[in-house]
């Protein structure tokens, strides 16, 4: 199989390329990139006037197989991945049952695979069934084939049992995804804690629930020389903590999702349940502090957190309703609307925290448009402007605060392997 891409715009944020090119693909690996290259192709894709990026990795997703597939399926979940231009993505291990073994890891490894979409990671968990308890077998995960391990939907909330399995994920060169939650703090709280919570008369979520775990983290981590990665940042003191952290050379890392950085929590006036998320959408003064996080380099990565949910779990009274929102088909424009159209982020910044910092935090040897490198390509319009419609989505999740909004950034090609998916 030998594809040609030729005149596309270059972004790549491992070889600092910029620039107009042609890409060469033979058996899936890239063999050359350059102008006005030559190659007798069976495929040639001309990308007049589009952008041509490392395929982008999604390193926390929910796929919700085994266990909840009237939410989502991993078959339903990579169509709407490669619908938004992800090649890669992890799956969180919140399914039923939790992906606490080798056994489970295989399952949601092998049934991917056999899609031949994009390419699957599994995350296993920190605690056996995800009780905070005690440990799960990390070792025999890494073997198996998890690219890291988390909680998430959880928080840890025991300090020793976080401590060892920071110990225990230096010894097995496993990353540590971080929900950074205190359960008491949060006290049965569904959105954030402010003045539009008072309005609606819901219960807040203050954002001392996220920020003192942050700092449990970050001690910990510190003091035990290990690293830490820390999920869906919210908050400005959370940016603040890792900021400081970071200047110390501290080993964490940090991601925060679109809607963290596009919404505040005015989105849930009306009680609109979509707008429900975990951890909460926050102030005016938390977005901009999120996009300086972004600008400053505080902030690695753009996750999705992709999070469907059955039309039944969120058409119901806002303090019943589940937490999350779909995040694979609007993450890009999302980005390309509030962060690099308004010249907060340039595309090679969007590429890093998008496709390489991914990619690299995880280990997966992707996220990069370099020679003998795997073909993974995320081809767009970054003008494109459309309306975002939920009833056009390919994921079974409908529970989308932002449809019926005008964003710019429409995907045209996802390569995986070589292969136009």
């Amino acid at each position: 199989m030998k594809t040609l891409i030729k005149n596309g715009r270059l972004f790549d944020a491992a070889s600092k390329y910029e620039g107009l090119a042609d890409i060469y693909i033979e058996d899936g690996i890239i063999q050359d990139i350059g102008r006005d290259l030559k190659y007798n192709c069976s495929e040639v894709i001309d990308c007049k006037g589009l952008y041509v990026i490392p395929g982008m990795v999604d390193m926390h997703c929910h796929l919700r197989e085994p266990g909840f597939e009237y939410k989502e399926t991993i078959e339903t979940g990579v169509h709407s991945a490669a619908a938004g231009g992800f090649t890669s993505i992890a799956c969180m291990p919140n399914t039923n049952p939790v992906i606490d073994n080798p056994a489970i890891a295989k399952f949601v490894k092998d049934k991917a695979d056999a899609l031949g979409m994009v390419n699957v990671f599994p995350i296993g968990c920190i605690t056996k069934g995800q009780n905070g308890q005690e440990l799960a077998e990390i070792g025999e995960m890494k073997f198996s084939g998890v690219v890291a391990i988390s909680d998430d939907g959880k928080p840890v909330s025991s300090s020793l049992i976080m401590r060892r399995a920071l110990q225990y994920s230096k010894m097995f060169e496993v990353t540590i995804i971080s929900h950074c939650e205190d359960l008491l703090l949060v006290d049965e709280g569904v959105m954030n804690e402010g003045y539009v919570s008072t309005l609606l008369g819901l219960k807040g979520i203050p954002r001392e629930a996220e920020e003192v775990m942050v700092a449990r983290e970050i001690i910990l981590a510190e003091n035990n020389k290990c690293s830490i990665h820390i999920a869906h940042v919210s908050t400005k003191g959370s940016v603040e903590l890792i900021r400081n952290a970071k200047k110390r050379n501290a080993k964490v890392t940090a991601e925060t999702c679109p809607h963290y950085f596009s919404l505040t929590d005015e989105a849930v006036m009306g009680y609109n349940t979509s707008a429900k998320v975990n951890p909460p959408l926050r102030t005016k003064e938390d977005v901009e502090a999120i996009i300086e996080g972004l600008k400053d380099g505080t902030i690695d990565v753009i996750a999705t957190d992709h999070a469907p949910h059955h039309i039944d779990d969120k058409n119901v009274e806002f303090n019943l309703a589940a937490f999350g929102l779909v995040g694979f088909e609007t993450a890009l424009p999302l980005a390309l609307t509030y962060l690099v159209h308004p010249g907060h982020l340039t595309y090679e910044h969007l590429v890093e925290k998008m496709s390489y910092n991914p990619s690299r935090i995880l280990g997966l040897n992707r996220g990069t448009l370099t020679k003998g490198k795997t073909a993974d390509i995320t081809i767009f319009n970054p003008n494109e402007e459309f309306v975002v419609d939920i009833n056009k989505f390919k994921t079974k999740g409908r529970n989308s605060p932002f449809n019926g909004m005008k964003l710019r950034g429409k995907v045209y090609y996802t390569i995986v392997d070589g292969k136009v998916i």
